[in-house]
């Protein structure tokens, strides 16, 4: 069953086109997004191939995110040894760049999907149907692949980050397109507001650290993080209900078969307690991630924000 959604006319990212994207600073983006496009119609076989072999090199020249990426799986997984810390790492840079690789599939060569999409849960969604979903949601490596997977269920929006660079923000602006329903910035609280009033379902990650400003320290994996608490005030304003997702690849590297998890509507959520919430939230995010752990985004700082007198993590 396909969720039917309503459309606004709240102001997205439109992905329009500049004449200034042809002066020549813009020429290495070019040169890299033709070299991607290249890469979308290669085999599945020869994509999987090259994200090995980049994420090796990625492995020996991207010294501080490896750094960040061996200190954060040491933290939340202090029961492994040195050697499956390295192991993992490497896992999750080749698994970065499969998502690469997975996206531009998605966005350019979208039948490859086909018989290779499961759902769990979607009775979850369809139970709040007229009312506003906020889909919480965390950073995998299957991102745009994990929302084009969904797109053949139901329709959802997404709140993004607009890309620092002007022409690389419209490529990816053109390029989800297919996929979401409405792309709405992070700073758009209208915006997204509107949306789930309507009866929107948006896909939100509230698992990366922006500092105190907008959230409070709750554990994530035992260790205090900057938690966003901002999806609270969004639900209670929009009246809208919380349902957890998380997408995940199963099966092998040569039939790789791709997972969309739902989970039941949380209850009595928002409450009263912002760390309760907050704390709540990381909870069912780090049971998910521990499913497939090399498949999350270890590579960002998730606890570069400390507390007067707590020692620095990285």
């Amino acid at each position: 069953m396909k969720l039917v959604i309503m459309d606004l006319k709240t102001q997205y990212t439109t992905g329009e086109f500049r004449w200034s994207f042809l002066l020549p600073k813009y020429w290495g983006i070019w040169f890299a997004i033709l070299i991607l496009m290249f890469f979308a119609i290669l085999p599945w076989a020869l994509q999987w191939r090259l994200a090995e072999k980049l994420s090796k090199l990625a492995w020996k020249t991207l010294k501080s995110r490896r750094k960040t990426t061996i200190r954060n799986l040491e933290l939340c997984f202090p029961d492994k040894s040195p050697s499956e810390i390295q192991t993992d790492a490497q896992d999750v840079f080749f698994n970065a760049f499969l998502g690469v690789f997975e996206a531009l599939n998605a966005w350019y060569s979208p039948k490859w999907f086909k018989n290779r999409i499961h759902i769990e849960g979607l009775e979850h969604l369809k139970n709040a149907e007229r009312k506003g979903v906020l889909l919480l949601g965390s950073h995998t490596t299957l991102l745009d692949a994990g929302g084009f997977v969904s797109s053949c269920f139901f329709d959802m929006d997404v709140v993004y980050r607009p890309q620092n660079n002007p022409l690389l923000d419209m490529m990816i602006s053109r390029c989800r397109k297919t996929i979401y329903k409405n792309q709405i910035s992070k700073d758009d609280m209208k915006g997204l507001i509107q949306n789930l009033r309507a009866g929107h379902a948006v896909w939100y990650s509230p698992d990366q650290d922006f500092g105190l400003k907008q959230g409070v320290m709750a554990p994530f994996f035992g260790i205090q993080a900057a938690t966003l608490t901002s999806h609270r005030r969004l639900m209670k304003i929009a009246k809208a209900s919380a349902i957890p997702i998380f997408f995940y690849r199963t099966g092998t590297i040569q039939n790789p078969q791709y997972q969309i998890l739902l989970e039941p509507a949380l209850e009595n959520f928002p409450s009263d307690n912002e760390v309760d919430d907050a704390t709540r939230v990381n909870l069912i995010l780090e049971n998910q991630i521990k499913m497939c752990p090399t498949q999350y985004m270890w590579f960002h700082r998730r606890f570069k924000t400390r507390l007067d007198g707590q020692p620095k993590v990285y």
